[in-house]
């Protein structure tokens, strides 16, 4: 893929890290990063230069060895976005919104470690639908969470075939709905 595109914004990764800096969900789509050992490091690096900010409220952006990062903060999760230092802010912030808000959407807004550990082929199903190849596909949280839900719901079938965490889920709202009623 060739490195500057001006016609299209790419993304060079985006990264899902825990309030330690370890993974929870990442996908690169750059080949900046040629071993695992040299994500692992950058990863760490993001972590270490963001980590002591208040990005909680709303998005931060940062220059990072020659990489835009910006990146946001809930519970004990940490998102990041990335792109070259020529990209345009506006896009990777608005990929960076989307992802954050989709996976709001489909954790019912519970958005912390445990229980986006429990729905991580949701979050990379939420990856793929935003990007391809470091092509911006979708930024619309709506739109990614309801395309996600659909595959979702189609890959788990009937009620007999769910998982037994979506299944409690399920019960949980239901009694949650039952004692407020």
């Amino acid at each position: 893929m060739a490195g500057t595109n001006d016609s299209c914004p790419l993304v060079k990764n985006i990264l899902l890290l825990d309030s330690e800096g370890k993974r929870v969900a990442v996908k690169y789509y750059s080949d900046d990063w040629t071993t695992n050992a040299a994500k692992l490091a950058f990863e760490k690096y993001v972590f270490s230069k963001t980590s002591k900010t208040n990005a909680r409220t709303e998005a931060e952006i940062t220059l990072l060895e020659n990489n835009i990062v910006v990146y946001k903060f809930a519970q004990d999760l940490h998102f990041f976005v990335t792109g070259g230092e020529n990209e345009n802010e506006l896009v990777l912030s608005s990929v960076l919104q989307g992802f954050f808000d989709a996976v709001a959407l489909l954790l019912r807004n519970n958005v912390e470690k445990m229980e986006a550990l429990e729905n991580l082929d949701l979050i990379f199903l939420c990856l793929d639908e935003m990007v391809d190849q470091g092509m911006v596909l979708e930024t619309d949280a709506n739109v990614i969470a309801g395309k996600v839900a659909m595959q979702s719901a189609e890959a788990s079938g009937s009620l007999s075939e769910q998982t037994l965490t979506q299944a409690l889920a399920t019960a949980r709202e239901h009694l949650a709905r039952s004692l407020l009623t």
